[in-house]
């Protein structure tokens, strides 16, 4: 049955939510939802938990500001083709994959953004029970709350891309934008001017490291195609609300958390996370309530994104039906939850993981259309293949997916006993290294480089 498009965000989408096909020009949402949307996933309390990360490391605020913009830069330079490639072909992460990985390597591509997404479910149920527990006296151990608030946050999935969308849009996005706006300018006014010429005792090397893998894991996802993909095809529809967006929530955000960890010595996650609720609202007497909804809806809205990626992963591999599948997922994301509870570096792991593993997928994927254009060849992402059209593998793409996740991973400094290998921009150096094998390795490989 052709469904119609009417214009808003609560018209019908296709029952399997285009998770197997691509979603029609009909059903393209404006920069302005899309906006909306991308600061809910970049902006919220991982954002600003990083800001008192640095703190406690010992960066200065003249450090993270330089390292900040350096890193968002870097950043850019790789959220904006990648969210464009969604839109122009209007297929997901996952789908994608198939044309340039074969069979059995979409399934590992498609399995890495499904469990990676369900990693960062986890993550944000456990740091929305650390927030909720730092507000108010919950007298209830933070892993079975996470794995509670894991299995309550998957209801907005069960109704598609239109669920996600409408929650961001019109609640997420707009209490997100109010509550940085009072914090960044209540804690600005506190910071003196000595802040800046503060003395540095972390070298810069290691600081931009800090920074970046912080800033880069937690916006650069690798699967950005899974929701651009409902984007209008015009590349000013992207750049826009990706700026904004992105300035909003890994400059003003972790700048504010830094500011706020320096006037009160605060680097816990959970006490930083009532503290931060509590400091835009504190002069209000609805302070505990107004916190409490702040941390839900930011976190809920998070988690929507996180659910929604891992669900189009695992339906590229077969057809299911969507609400069972968000339940065996959630699930999953609630033992996600109760496992990260447990581990003091969760964010920085999660981060460093997220940003070296799957976008990979996507630089292989540019570069590849980089290449079709230059040949003046039909784009890989022309049409949807099926798996028995396809090769087992592609080996040039698999090769140059697995040595750039290794080498992101290697310099990242999350495996232990392996901190000196943390050196330079682990995600970027994961993806110089992905582009360049894949070059490399493409020209050895005719089911890449034979006419469609």
């Amino acid at each position: 049955m052709e469904l119609q498009h009417h214009g808003t965000l609560s018209e019908a989408i296709n029952s399997d939510d285009h998770t197997t096909d691509v979603v029609p020009l009909s059903e393209r949402r404006g920069p302005l939802l899309l906006g909306l949307l991308w600061i809910t996933m970049v902006t919220g309390f991982p954002s600003v938990l990083a800001g008192f990360t640095w703190f406690h490391y010992g960066l200065t605020l003249t450090q993270v500001l330089i390292c900040s913009l350096i890193s968002n830069v870097i950043l850019m330079a790789y959220c904006i083709p990648s969210c464009h490639l969604g839109a122009v072909s209007g297929q997901t992460y996952a789908l994608m994959s198939r044309a340039l990985f074969g069979r059995l390597g979409s399934v590992f591509v498609s399995l890495n953004v499904s469990w990676i997404s369900l990693a960062w479910y986890g993550l944000a149920a456990v740091l929305l029970a650390n927030g909720l527990k730092g507000v108010f006296d919950i007298p209830i151990d933070t892993m079975w709350l996470s794995v509670l608030l894991a299995f309550i946050m998957s209801v907005n999935n069960l109704f598609g891309f239109s669920g996600v969308a409408n929650f961001a849009g019109y609640l997420a996005a707009p209490v997100l934008i109010l509550w940085i706006g009072m914090t960044f300018f209540k804690a600005t006014v506190s910071t003196p001017i000595a802040a800046f010429s503060a003395p540095e005792t972390v070298a810069f090397g290691p600081a931009l490291t800090i920074v970046s893998a912080l800033i880069i894991g937690n916006s650069a996802w690798g699967n950005e195609a899974d929701y651009w993909r409902y984007a209008k095809p015009k590349l000013s529809f992207t750049v826009a609300p990706l700026v904004v967006s992105v300035a909003i929530g890994q400059i003003v955000f972790p700048v504010t958390g830094w500011m706020l960890a320096r006037e009160t010595g605060i680097t816990n996650f959970e006490a930083a996370s009532g503290l931060m609720t509590r400091y835009a609202f504190g002069g209000l007497g609805i302070a505990t309530g107004l916190a409490a909804l702040v941390l839900v809806v930011t976190y809920w809205g998070l988690n929507d994104a996180n659910l929604y990626a891992s669900i189009n992963g695992i339906a590229n591999l077969k057809k299911y039906s969507r609400k069972k599948l968000t339940v065996v997922l959630t699930c999953v994301g609630a033992l996600a939850a109760a496992l990260l509870s447990k581990n003091p570096k969760a964010l920085e792991t999660v981060c460093s993981v997220s940003s070296t593993i799957l976008p990979c997928a996507t630089i292989i994927m540019l570069t590849e259309w980089a290449f079709a254009i230059k040949e003046k060849k039909p784009p890989f992402f022309s049409r949807v293949p099926t798996f028995a059209e396809l090769p087992a593998v592609r080996w040039s793409a698999l090769i140059a997916f697995a040595a750039g996740g290794l080498v992101g991973i290697l310099t990242a400094g999350i495996i232990d006993g392996l901190g000196n290998w943390q050196v330079g921009v682990s995600s970027l150096q994961a993806w110089i290294t992905a582009l360049i094998v894949y070059a490399i390795l493409r020209p050895m490989d005719p089911l890449i480089t034979k006419s469609e």
